[in-house]
């Protein structure tokens, strides 16, 4: 299974300034750039629902030309959760218990589907009286332009667009401007290793996706930019890294095939091919899912629904 929450937050973690400034530029305006340091992760059990969750990014950082500190919290929620909004909350609260300090909370929604906004406060409220509005900074990958982020000189651009707003016909072209933002940034070979797999990972072609691509790459006009993309592709394949992740993909979907058939006793081709052809965000889901089916029909609705 892909890692969600560890690949969003190797990215944000390597690139937290790049971050604050794509999205959240105003506060570069308050926060010293050099005073960033991650907290170890806090650890939290849900009670009543018997789960334990555990925070995604905590940097602690100074106000500019002050001796005062507040906390940026960042989560990335891969899932859709119409409870996620109560949970944030309890971080927020937790968090601020502990420590003491102000917190900028900041979500990034990271899921293919919903596509319908999501929320962004949690309100407790009585017909007379609101005791809590508590509101929260929100990124909706799925809802952003990737062209929006073209001509960002960005790393965190460079990254996010592979996980925005992609019609299928445009998945080559999207991936091309991923690298060649990528090519123009001159980063360290570790900082393009990061991007270039973070890429990959969500922007796996298939081979006439991959000839499209190559089409594209024609297009370019600049020789060395060109030339830098080729290199960041041909050096991905030479070590594998495509054909491993391939593999995992095509385990993890007859893995599920498996669990279904032994789950619903029986699995018609016309529902297996329909599986096979899920992207695996949604393959990963429907592994989760499945635990719940009790006969054919629950497949079909899970189908329709996602």
């Amino acid at each position: 299974m892909i890692d969600h929450d560890r690949l969003f937050k190797e990215l944000f973690s390597t690139f937290f300034i790049e971050f604050i400034e794509l999205f959240f530029p105003e506060i570069m305006t308050y926060l010293q750039p050099q005073s960033c340091t991650f907290l170890d992760k806090e650890v939290f059990t849900d009670v009543t629902m018997g789960e334990q969750y555990e925070t995604d990014l905590l940097a602690q950082v100074q106000f500019r030309g002050q001796e005062t500190y507040f906390l940026i919290h960042i989560e990335n929620q891969a899932k859709a959760d119409t409870h996620f909004n109560k949970r944030m909350f309890r971080y927020f609260a937790r968090l601020h218990e502990k420590f003491d300090l102000p917190i900028y909370p900041v979500v990034i929604f990271s899921y293919d589907k919903p596509k319908k906004q999501a929320e962004d406060s949690y309100t407790i409220e009585f017909p007379d009286f609101k005791v809590l509005n508590f509101n929260y900074r929100v990124i909706q990958l799925n809802r952003l332009n990737w062209r929006d982020f073209l001509n960002q000189p960005n790393p965190v651009a460079s990254a996010l667009m592979a996980k925005m707003k992609i019609a299928p016909s445009e998945r080559p072209r999207v991936k091309l401007e991923c690298l060649r933002l990528l090519a123009t940034l001159r980063l360290d070979p570790a900082r393009v290793q990061l991007i270039s797999g973070f890429v990959d990972t969500y922007l796996r072609l298939t081979e006439s996706e991959s000839e499209a691509f190559k089409q594209e790459l024609g297009r370019i006009e600049s020789r060395e930019v060109k030339e830098e993309v080729m290199e960041l592709t041909t050096s991905w394949k030479e070590e594998g890294i495509e054909e491993g992740l391939r593999e995992g993909i095509e385990r993890e979907r007859n893995l599920v095939i498996r669990q279904l058939k032994r789950c619903l006793k029986d699995l018609p081709n016309h529902l297996e091919d329909k599986v096979k052809q899920l992207p695996i965000e949604e393959v990963e889901a429907l592994g989760e899912a499945l635990l719940d089916f009790e006969k054919e029909e629950d497949l079909i609705n899970w189908l329709k629904n996602n």
